[in-house]
């Protein structure tokens, strides 16, 4: 599968295309939804255009917990048909990019007074596999507490009585966004970040396009377009009101919170699902040289652009895990990044935020406009479905023109060339270390490149090759940030370090290591001037300082 260019470096050009022609279906909004409906709608025939207001994924979709899961908590609420969906999906989209989707083992402690005891989690955990029609060794396990404390010593061995043990996935969701994204190319889609949607143009009082600003000069231009969908996310109800459409449902926005700690201070052997004293159910999982932990679920009203994390939420999460592990003393100190992102839920009158349900919801406006918002990142390809399934039916009645059936689940993403099983990445990942140690890379550095990348991994490495760079590892973010600018849209340093890569999160000290030579990598690639470049380096180090300083002045 050969990468296609996508590339900041042909703006100009990419946006007086998009000006010139006209489209099936204008997509608002770069995370995963949005990502994945351009996808959906490409493939089967349609032509399509994504745009999106800051980078691919900087909102929703680059702060979730990492997580492609079933949703166990949801049979609490009863909600078995998202139990089963999502259940089902998570096999999917492993299948469609096993490197960037990763199995992973998750232990449900069941503690005295917790909230789930022993019979209900053994019911729970079976429907849990049937609903999620799990096979195989990823069938739920019961164990009792001595087996328990072997998988994992750290757990309250007074209170314990045994656990539940099953399977989940593990992903990086602003790559398995990006990666949905170039895929989509590949059947004809076109996509820019950075580009706004201001307002909708109208025809005969029906949306017929979009007027955007390009956030890069100021300049507006206009796309015109059969269909509009908007999957802004958090963002999805000031599009309605744009629209002069917001009424009835609302959004309803609630933070979630992640710490990341050394892995050394929190050495869980594998994830962990465990109570919190209040009654609330939290993640830590490892990755790497770290393990997080999550997550919060509080109302917020604030500055959506700007979601940080407070001391409130990381005092409330750390105390959460001391209170689970008696071996563990976590400080405010030894918190080495964080992220807070929002979900955008659907408002219920009367329910907390922990209790407002997980389903998505499409509305449609009397112009045409077409939002959905709600959902979860595992169930992000049968939101897909079923929003375009809306397009489908209305081309047929308005052109009548007949679109093929949805077949995503057939479509490998970008760096998954042939990958059947997850036996074949670990493979690959050996064959890349094999290849990399000689220049003094470690068996994390191959692990790192295929997880983000697969088989992408091939032609960074051809890169590599080409750079003339006396440290090793420089010459290897080099040939990253290369990939990252020609095929994957990268226009700032912090489109590369949080969202292609995740070194913000996972590996913080990289940053910092990394940031000067890849200012200069960037100075050279766009003759980006000084100014910018310093304004740059200035949010770089904003950003280091609030993901990772918990001192008590922070507010």
């Amino acid at each position: 599968m050969e990468n296609i260019k996508f590339t900041n470096l042909e703006r100009q050009k990419t946006i007086g295309n998009l000006a010139s022609e006209e489209f099936d279906l204008v997509v608002i909004g770069g995370g995963i939804t949005g990502g994945g409906i351009a996808l959906d709608a490409a493939s089967r025939g349609l032509k399509v255009v994504l745009l999106e207001k800051g980078d691919f994924a900087s909102g929703t979709s680059s702060k979730s917990t990492k997580l492609i899961h079933g949703g166990l908590r949801y049979l609490k609420q009863f909600d078995f048909w998202l139990v089963k969906e999502v259940g089902s999906e998570r096999a999917i989209v492993h299948k469609l990019a096993p490197h960037l989707v990763l199995p992973e083992k998750m232990l449900l402690p069941l503690i005295e007074n917790g909230s789930y005891g022993k019979w209900l989690t053994s019911i729970g955990l079976k429907v849990y596999d049937i609903l999620a029609q799990v096979s195989g060794d990823d069938k739920r396990k019961m164990l009792e507490k001595k087996e328990a404390m072997k998988l994992e010593p750290l757990l309250p061995k007074k209170i314990l009585n045994g656990a539940g043990y099953y399977a989940e996935y593990r992903t990086d969701d602003a790559r398995l966004t990006i990666e949905n994204i170039k895929t989509s190319l590949l059947f004809g889609a076109q996509a820019l970040n950075y580009a706004k949607v201001k307002d909708f143009v109208y025809d005969n009082e029906k949306v017929a396009g979009v007027k955007a600003i390009d956030a890069l000069t100021g300049n507006e231009f206009t796309i015109k377009s059969k269909y509009v969908i908007s999957a802004a996310g958090p963002w999805v109800d000031e599009l309605r009101s744009l629209n002069n459409s917001k009424k009835g449902k609302q959004l309803h926005l609630t933070k979630g919170v992640h710490l990341v700690f050394p892995f050394e201070k929190l050495p869980v052997k594998q994830s962990v699902y465990f109570d919190i004293p209040d009654g609330r159910m939290m993640f830590a999982i490892p990755r790497g040289k770290i393990t997080y932990v999550g997550t919060t679920d509080t109302n917020y009203n604030d500055n959506k652009d700007h979601v940080r994390t407070d001391l409130a939420d990381a005092i409330y999460l750390i105390s959460a895990v001391n209170n689970m592990f008696p071996d563990i003393h976590l400080e405010l100190d030894d918190i080495v990044s964080s992220w807070a992102g929002l979900r955008p839920l659907i408002h219920e009158e009367g329910k907390s935020a922990s209790e407002l349900s997980r389903k998505d919801e499409i509305f449609v406006s009397d112009t045409g406009l077409i939002s959905i918002a709600g959902g979860k990142l595992t169930g992000y390809r049968k939101m897909a479905e079923r929003v375009v399934d809306r397009i489908s039916k209305r081309m047929e009645e308005d052109y009548n023109t007949q679109l093929k059936e949805c077949f995503t689940e057939k479509i490998f993403l970008c760096g998954n060339v042939d990958f059947k099983k997850f036996k074949h990445v670990k493979k690959y990942i050996n064959e890349i270390y094999d290849r990399i140690k000689i220049d003094g890379f470690t068996k994390h550095d191959a692990w790192f490149l295929v997880t983000n990348y697969g088989k992408q991994t091939e032609k960074i490495l051809e890169t590599y090759a080409t750079i003339v760079e006396a440290d090793e590892y420089i010459r290897l973010a080099k040939a990253e940030l290369s990939f990252a600018i020609d095929y994957e849209m990268v226009q700032t340093p912090m489109d590369f370090f949080i969202r292609r890569t995740g070194r913000l999160y996972f590996d913080i000290d990289s940053v910092k290591i990394l940031m000067e030579p890849l200012l200069k990598e960037f100075k050279n690639k766009f003759g980006t001037s000084d100014v910018i470049l310093e304004e740059w380096r200035a949010t770089l180090l904003a950003e280091i300082k609030e993901h990772s300083d918990f001192s008590l002045e922070r507010g």
